[in-house]
């Protein structure tokens, strides 16, 4: 037994050596907090929904414009002269004269519009404010779904290392028992097959460890998909880590809590709200209009270059000016629209039924997630407890074989087996405790109240590896 506790103490200084810093829990959440994608869409998309109450509220408001135009052009056409007798003075005839103008004009207007009854506006209003309340929900919901990411990836990985180093012990114990199967069938002690029993298992360990190695580096990469780098040598629970009940001690006070303050079904109800709204806005199509417009326009036109029959007429250039100004209420009443008011009516009635198909369909996930994490919480600690116990026995039962074999009443194979059976117990074991992290925490989310307090408790009982494994090596 003590060669056993001598490989495990290797292991642990060959893959995690003291002087390496360790990174804890919180450490890795704050670093995902500085660098995850998903974290920071939700953000972004927080801060553009933030823009739809000034949005809405705008269209309450005075709406004023201007503008200003400027023009150059010309005119050109035939007039008819007419020619008189010198003597009589009578007209005896006319003469067609190509004439020729140009003008310049310029002008400008302002006008300000005011709002006095457009009922989709207001209630564009009420929905912009129940986005914001829905994207506040949301990044929450987000910030939540961070901390059960981190500790998911986080104890994945420490979940593969685990699987690895017991792998990698029961590759060398295996090693050392296949120097001693050979040795004693050198002096005639033991028999060929002992030999290549060991050998077999020993190239079996091999591959497994190839595979676990696999593992490992797919959970790191899985986690620094999170980070953004690469965080190896976690912090492990210590071996007192507390396994307390969920409190209140009661799964339907866990679901009610769930159905009052989960987060997606918090934003689920505030769509159906919206798609509600979205169909009362619709219909605001059929409703009549009322604006009040206060208007001022300004034009200047000068007429220039005036010719006729190539010289210049004798007439003066005038400018006009004009100017005006007008109040008014302006009164429109839709009619007719070619039935897109009624269809986009009808559009969003099927939205919202829609949306009240994704609310039922979230309460019942809900209901589900919150009932399944606090039996999980429950069962787990049993098993937690029940694996302690099978470590114990385990170790017993392998230290029972090894005698057995030294006198000849076991095989090398009840000794491989039982060895094999130890490491096992011990990865379940500690599997079954980052399992125990994971309930707690996706209670809380199922219930809405997962906060980053729940996190530094859990970070307060994690120690460095070599201190877990110090103290299960004893």
């Amino acid at each position: 037994m003590n060669n056993i506790r001598l490989l495990i103490s290797l292991l642990v200084l060959i893959w995690f050596p003291g002087s390496a810093i360790s990174s804890s829990l919180l450490d890795v959440y704050q670093q995902a907090l500085q660098s995850d994608p998903i974290i920071h869409e939700a953000e972004a998309r927080r801060l553009a929904t933030l823009e739809a109450l000034p949005q809405a509220r705008s269209a309450l408001l005075p709406q004023i414009s201007a503008g200003a135009n400027y023009g150059q052009g010309s005119n050109s056409g035939l007039q008819q002269q007419p020619q008189f007798d010198p003597v009589t003075g009578n007209v005896i005839g006319f003469v067609s004269l190509a004439t020729n103008s140009g003008f310049e004009t310029f002008g400008w207007n302002a006008e300000l519009r005011q709002t006095v009854f457009r009922w989709d506006q207001f209630i564009g209003l009420k929905k912009a404010e129940k986005r914001i309340a829905k994207a506040e929900v949301d990044f929450e919901f987000a910030q939540q779904e961070l901390i059960v990411r981190v500790a998911t990836r986080y104890f994945e990985v420490l979940g593969a290392e685990d699987r690895l180093a017991s792998i990698q012990a029961d590759r060398l114990a295996i090693s050392r028992q296949l120097e001693q199967a050979k040795q004693r069938f050198t002096v005639g002690l033991a028999a060929i097959t002992d030999v290549q029993e060991s050998r077999a298992a020993y190239d079996q360990a091999v591959a497994s460890e190839i595979q676990a190695k696999r593992e490992v580096a797919t959970a790191l990469e899985l986690l620094r998909e999170i980070t953004g780098e690469y965080v190896p040598n976690l912090t492990v629970p210590k071996d007192d880590f507390p396994l307390a009940s969920p409190q209140p001690a009661d799964e339907s006070s866990w679901i009610d809590l769930a159905m009052d303050q989960n987060l997606a079904l918090v934003s689920s109800r505030f769509d159906e709200e919206i798609a509600r709204d979205d169909i009362k806005s619709k219909r605001t199509g059929h409703y009549p209009t009322i604006d009040l417009i206060a208007s001022y326009d300004s034009s200047d036109t000068d007429i220039n270059n005036v010719t006729v029959g190539g010289m210049p007429a004798p007439i003066p250039n005038f400018p006009t000016d004009s100017s005006g100004d007008r109040v008014f209420v302006q009164f429109n009443v839709p009619i007719f629209s070619g039935g897109r008011t009624s269809s986009q009516v009808r559009e969003a009635i099927y939205l919202r039924r829609a949306a009240l198909e994704k609310l039922q369909r979230v309460s019942r996930e809900t209901e589900r997630a919150a009932r399944d994490a606090y039996l999980s919480v429950l069962s787990e600690i049993s098993r937690v407890n029940a694996l302690e116990q099978a470590v114990k026995s385990s170790r017993t039962a392998l230290e029972a074989t090894q005698a057995g074999f030294e006198v000849g009443t076991r095989t090398i194979v009840d000794v491989l087996n039982s060895q094999r059976s130890l490491y096992s117990a011990i990865t379940n074991y500690y599997q079954s405790r980052y399992n125990y992290i994971g309930n707690v925490l996706r209670l809380k989310f199922a219930a809405g109240n997962l906060h980053i307090q729940d996190l530094e408790e859990i970070n307060r009982h994690l120690v460095d590896r070599q201190l877990r494994e110090e103290i299960i090596v004893q």
